[in-house]
C-alpha cells in the first residue's frame, strides 16, 4: 500500500479481505437463515455483529481510550436477533473504516507505546494491539463464513 507503513498493511489488507469474503459468503442470505441456530451453534448474526462491535472496541483500546457505557451494553447484547444481514454488514463496514483511519493515523514510532485491554486492563502496545484486531477479526471472520455455510446445509430451513 502505497504510502503505508509496512506493519500497518496487513491489518488493513485483513479488513479488505474480511468484507470480500463476507460478501461472498453472505449473498442471498434470508434473516432466517442469518439468526440460525443449528445444533446450537451461534449464528451468523451473533459472528457478524461481534466482528463489528469487536473492532469497535479493540480500536478504543488502540486509541488509548476506555470503552464507553454504549460500548459496554452492546457487549451485552451480541446475541440478540433482529438486525437484517444489510445492517450488520453495513455495521461491519463503518467498523472496519473507523479503525483503518485510526490506522492510517498511527505514527510508526508510537508502536511500542503501552496500550490495555479490556476490564483487567490486559497489558499489551500499539503494535501488539493492531496485531490482535488484524488476527480476532480473521479468526470471526472464519466463524462467519462456516456459520454461513451451516445455515445454507440442506435440509435447513430458508
Amino acid at each position: 500500500m502505497p504510502g503505508v507503513d509496512a506493519l500497518l498493511a496487513p491489518a488493513l489488507y485483513g479488513f479488505q479481505q474480511t468484507r470480500e469474503d463476507l460478501a461472498r459468503h453472505t449473498a442471498g442470505l434470508t434473516a432466517r437463515q442469518v439468526w440460525a441456530r443449528p445444533h446450537g451453534l451461534a449464528p451468523l448474526g451473533f459472528h457478524l455483529r461481534h466482528i463489528a462491535r469487536s473492532v469497535d472496541r479493540l480500536t478504543t483500546y488502540l486509541e488509548g481510550r476506555s470503552l464507553d457505557a454504549a460500548q459496554i451494553a452492546a457487549l451485552a447484547a451480541e446475541m440478540e436477533p433482529g438486525a437484517t444481514l444489510k445492517e450488520l454488514l453495513a455495521d461491519i463496514d463503518s467498523a472496519l473504516r473507523r479503525a483503518e483511519e485510526a490506522i492510517h493515523a498511527i505514527d510508526p514510532a508510537t508502536f511500542a507505546e503501552p496500550r490495555w485491554v479490556g476490564r483487567k486492563r490486559l497489558p499489551t502496545t500499539v503494535l501488539g494491539l493492531l496485531v490482535h484486531i488484524a488476527e480476532h477479526t480473521q479468526r470471526h471472520l472464519g466463524q462467519a463464513i462456516g456459520a454461513a455455510l451451516v445455515a445454507q446445509a440442506p435440509g435447513l430451513p430458508r
